[in-house]
Protein backbone atom coordinates (compact mmCIF):
# COMPACT_ATOMS: atom_id res chain seq x y z
CA UNK A 1 0.00 0.00 0.00
CA UNK A 2 1.34 3.47 -0.41
CA UNK A 3 0.81 6.46 1.39
CA UNK A 4 -0.75 9.62 -0.46
CA UNK A 5 -1.24 12.65 1.49
CA UNK A 6 -3.41 15.35 0.60
CA UNK A 7 -0.02 17.66 0.43
CA UNK A 8 3.54 16.52 0.78
CA UNK A 9 4.40 19.54 2.78
CA UNK A 10 2.49 19.98 6.46
CA UNK A 11 4.52 22.29 7.69
CA UNK A 12 7.61 25.04 7.29
CA UNK A 13 10.32 26.63 9.69
CA UNK A 14 12.63 29.78 8.23
CA UNK A 15 15.32 29.88 10.67
CA UNK A 16 16.07 34.12 10.97
CA UNK A 17 18.51 36.10 12.62
CA UNK A 18 15.71 38.85 14.11
CA UNK A 19 12.10 37.51 14.75
CA UNK A 20 11.08 41.12 14.57
CA UNK A 21 12.36 42.41 11.27
CA UNK A 22 11.68 39.02 9.41
CA UNK A 23 7.72 39.26 10.59
CA UNK A 24 7.87 42.85 9.43
CA UNK A 25 9.29 41.74 5.75
CA UNK A 26 6.81 39.61 5.30
CA UNK A 27 4.01 41.26 6.53
CA UNK A 28 4.88 43.35 3.53
CA UNK A 29 5.88 41.37 1.28
CA UNK A 30 2.93 39.23 1.70
CA UNK A 31 0.65 42.05 2.92
CA UNK A 32 -0.65 39.73 5.51
CA UNK A 33 -0.15 39.67 9.62
CA UNK A 34 2.06 37.16 11.21
CA UNK A 35 0.98 36.08 14.36
CA UNK A 36 3.79 36.50 17.42
CA UNK A 37 3.62 33.56 19.54
CA UNK A 38 5.43 31.14 21.37
CA UNK A 39 5.59 27.19 20.65
CA UNK A 40 8.10 25.13 21.72
CA UNK A 41 11.46 26.60 23.19
CA UNK A 42 11.18 29.28 20.93
CA UNK A 43 9.38 32.62 19.93
CA UNK A 44 7.96 32.72 16.50
CA UNK A 45 6.21 34.39 14.10
CA UNK A 46 3.66 32.09 12.75
CA UNK A 47 1.77 32.66 8.74
CA UNK A 48 -1.66 32.95 8.46
CA UNK A 49 -4.15 30.39 7.00
CA UNK A 50 -7.89 31.26 6.73
CA UNK A 51 -8.52 27.91 8.40
CA UNK A 52 -6.02 27.24 11.19
CA UNK A 53 -6.87 23.93 11.35
CA UNK A 54 -6.21 23.07 7.68
CA UNK A 55 -4.32 23.64 4.97
CA UNK A 56 -0.32 23.93 5.00
CA UNK A 57 1.54 26.59 7.01
CA UNK A 58 4.68 27.68 8.71
CA UNK A 59 6.58 29.74 10.91
CA UNK A 60 9.67 31.84 11.59
CA UNK A 61 12.05 31.18 14.77
CA UNK A 62 15.18 32.41 16.35
CA UNK A 63 17.94 30.21 14.34
CA UNK A 64 20.99 30.25 11.89
CA UNK A 65 19.81 30.72 8.30
CA UNK A 66 21.57 28.61 5.67
CA UNK A 67 24.20 30.54 3.29
CA UNK A 68 22.20 33.49 1.49
CA UNK A 69 20.69 31.38 -1.69
CA UNK A 70 21.84 27.89 -0.56
CA UNK A 71 19.13 26.11 1.83
CA UNK A 72 15.36 25.30 0.64
CA UNK A 73 12.81 27.29 -0.91
CA UNK A 74 9.37 27.59 0.21
CA UNK A 75 7.17 29.04 -2.60
CA UNK A 76 4.64 31.73 -0.67
CA UNK A 77 0.92 32.27 -1.76
CA UNK A 78 1.54 36.18 -3.18
CA UNK A 79 -1.32 38.19 -3.36
CA UNK A 80 -2.45 38.93 -6.93
CA UNK A 81 0.07 40.76 -9.28
CA UNK A 82 3.83 39.50 -9.25
CA UNK A 83 5.24 42.40 -10.03
CA UNK A 84 3.92 44.44 -7.37
CA UNK A 85 4.78 41.83 -4.89
CA UNK A 86 8.52 41.67 -6.42
CA UNK A 87 8.88 45.38 -6.14
CA UNK A 88 7.68 45.03 -1.98
CA UNK A 89 10.96 42.50 -1.82
CA UNK A 90 12.95 45.18 -2.74
CA UNK A 91 11.19 47.89 -0.82
CA UNK A 92 11.72 45.72 2.15
CA UNK A 93 14.88 44.99 1.97
CA UNK A 94 15.45 41.56 0.46
CA UNK A 95 16.30 40.26 -3.51
CA UNK A 96 14.67 39.21 -6.27
CA UNK A 97 16.55 36.74 -8.03
CA UNK A 98 14.78 35.92 -11.16
CA UNK A 99 12.39 36.89 -13.56
CA UNK A 100 8.48 35.46 -13.25
CA UNK A 101 8.76 32.01 -14.45
CA UNK A 102 5.50 30.20 -15.86
CA UNK A 103 4.22 26.67 -15.42
CA UNK A 104 1.06 25.31 -15.96
CA UNK A 105 -0.53 25.89 -13.02
CA UNK A 106 0.31 29.31 -12.32
CA UNK A 107 4.08 31.58 -11.89
CA UNK A 108 6.27 32.10 -9.65
CA UNK A 109 9.48 33.97 -9.10
CA UNK A 110 12.51 33.52 -6.83
CA UNK A 111 13.37 35.80 -3.67
CA UNK A 112 15.54 36.23 -0.90
CA UNK A 113 14.72 37.15 2.16
CA UNK A 114 16.83 39.60 4.97
CA UNK A 115 18.59 36.66 5.74
CA UNK A 116 19.19 35.41 2.08
CA UNK A 117 17.03 32.64 2.74
CA UNK A 118 15.42 31.52 -0.86
CA UNK A 119 11.66 31.93 -1.16
CA UNK A 120 9.39 32.13 -4.05
CA UNK A 121 6.07 33.86 -4.42
CA UNK A 122 3.13 32.13 -6.29
CA UNK A 123 0.20 33.42 -8.16
CA UNK A 124 -2.06 30.71 -9.50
Amino acid sequence: MTFTPETAAVWFEIPVSDLDASIAFYNAVLQTELKKETMGPNPTGIFPTKDESQGVAGHLYPGEPAKAGTGGTVHLAAPEGLEDAMERVRAAGGTVVSEIIEIPVGKFVYCLDLDGNSFGLFNS
